[in-house]
């Protein structure tokens, strides 16, 4: 039996990378000092890349039946829409933002996990590890104050914005905090003459204020607020904001949660340090801008769970793993550059700054290219790796993706219990070469390619691997035998 992976932070990200892990059946070990799950809604965004990475995991639907489907963004001035992007267009079978509290997603991913036979060792919290070389030993203290020493092949610090693995491994958490805070309100929402399912951000001089639906009735508000907090934080002074900058006629009740946040731009360098492997807030926090932390970090662990669980399985090499952090880097450097530069537009204070943030919005959102670009942009459909290690061949000439690239919206990505690559090329005597060749890492059938010219190698994740001409198969080849553990079968190719 190989030795357990221990994940630490049963949040999200945790519960997502244990539950992936579990599906490939690589023993796992997840724990989390509090005693149970969160019970506030928090993050509430879950994008259509991250709907089709858990419908691929067999737990989507779930999350659909549950949510609030949200189909627009507006942007206001008063009473005035500036611009509204529709999220109908994103190129993904999930077109809509799914709305739905952090409280729930724990939930649904626990039982996921839980039906995958795992646990979740709660009140339980790592105090000390030590990198053998050979594996990853851990101190673990329980709720009595008792020491359990475990010995991990393994360790993944899902444990957050002040994760005691990164600091730990003493990476440097880099970047800045803004100047300015927020409140949130979760509250009943009276008089707002907006359609149920759109999120909606009106600009005022004073600043911005934003409506989140959660269910019907009931928003999330968040309301930038300057350097100083509220002296008092009660729905008063959020009632207050929303008649100075929202389109007016609103009233507010029956509060269910209010709060006051700053926002923090950072990022760690790398996400690994030998067996030990960092994901979600505990390698990038950001603005919560576009919705994109829990989304960010979540495609982190499906990231990872699939190829280590093909390191940990004998079925590839361990090097496959340095592509973990080469990939998501990238993919977090760009959220926060996104991410902070639609803060900034929002929180633009200055008269003739924000006169031609208003024009600018109002006339190029009118071109229909822009919003789409938008609202695939915010789902994640764009998320790509152009730089990844992985990739191989090229795509010129060819309908279809490039390396790196997203395979196409409706790829059916492999629910089995290990992760494999599939071809997506003609049916030929050659496809089947390769694939006897290639058994461990690929499925056993091929898919439809999006051109009969072309030859295309999918990873577990639904992204291209490689990409060539239907004659080239020694780029095919070149690109499983450079992860395959052991040399493939010998065959003519």
């Amino acid at each position: 039996m190989s030795k357990p992976v221990l994940v630490v932070g049963a949040g999200p990200v945790g519960l997502t990378m244990a539950a992936e892990l579990a599906r490939y059946r690589v023993p796992v070990r997840l724990i989390e000092t509090l005693p149970a799950r969160t019970d506030q809604s928090r993050a509430l965004a879950v994008w259509s890349r991250t709907l089709e990475l858990l419908d691929a995991a067999g737990c989507a639907d779930a999350f659909v039946a549950t949510g609030l489907h949200a189909s627009t963004l507006g942007i206001h001035s008063g009473r005035q829409r500036l611009a509204r992007v529709t999220f109908k267009g994103i190129a993904s079978s999930f077109r809509y933002l799914l709305i739905i509290a952090q409280s729930e997603t724990e939930r649904l991913l626990e039982e996921h996990f839980l039906t995958l036979g795992g646990t979740i060792e709660r009140t339980t919290e790592l105090t000390g590890f030590v990198d053998t070389g050979e594996g990853v030993t851990c101190t673990l203290t329980h709720a009595g104050g008792e020491s359990e020493h475990v010995d991990a092949g393994w360790l993944i610090g899902c444990d957050g914005a002040h994760s005691f693995v990164r600091r730990r491994l003493g990476l440097g958490f880099e970047g800045d905090t803004l100047p300015t805070g927020f409140i949130i309100a979760d509250t009943r929402v009276a008089g707002l003459a907006l359609p149920p399912d759109e999120l909606a951000i009106f600009w005022h001089h004073d600043g911005a204020v934003m409506f989140f639906p959660i269910s019907p009735g009931r928003y999330r508000i968040i309301a930038d607020i300057g350097a100083a907090p509220p002296p008092a934080m009660d729905l008063g002074v959020v009632q207050a904001i929303v008649d100075r900058r929202g389109p007016g006629g609103v009233s507010l009740s029956d509060p269910l949660w209010l709060s006051h946040f700053g926002v923090n731009e950072r990022k760690v360098r790398t996400y690994r340090a030998g067996r030990v492997f960092l994901a979600g807030d505990a390698a990038h926090i950001h603005s919560p801008a576009g919705g994109q932390g829990m989304n960010t970090g979540m495609q982190d662990a499906f990231n990872l769970a699939w190829k280590l669980a093909l390191v940990v399985r004998g079925e590839a090499r361990p090097d496959l793993l340095d592509s973990y952090s080469a990939e998501r880097s990238t993919v977090a450097q760009q959220v926060l550059n996104d991410s902070g530069r639609i803060t900034r537009v929002v929180l633009l204070k200055n008269r003739l700054a924000r006169l031609v943030r208003c024009l600018v919005v109002r006339g190029l959102f009118r071109i229909p290219m822009v919003p789409r670009a938008i609202a695939n942009r915010l789902a994640g459909t764009r998320v790509g790796y152009a730089h990844s290690p992985l990739n191989a061949g090229c795509a010129t000439g060819l309908r279809g993706p490039r390396p790196g690239q997203r395979f196409w919206a409706d790829h059916p990505l492999g629910r089995g219990d290990a992760p494999r690559f599939t071809l997506a090329a003609t049916d030929t005597p050659d496809v089947r070469v390769i694939i006897a060749r290639h058994a461990a890492l690929l499925n056993p059938a091929p898919c439809p390619p999006p051109d009969k010219n072309g030859i295309w190698l999918v990873r577990p994740d639904g992204y291209v691997a490689a990409a060539a001409r239907s004659a080239d198969w020694l780029v095919i080849d070149a690109a499983l035998a450079r992860i395959a553990a052991s040399p493939p079968v010998p065959e003519r190719i």
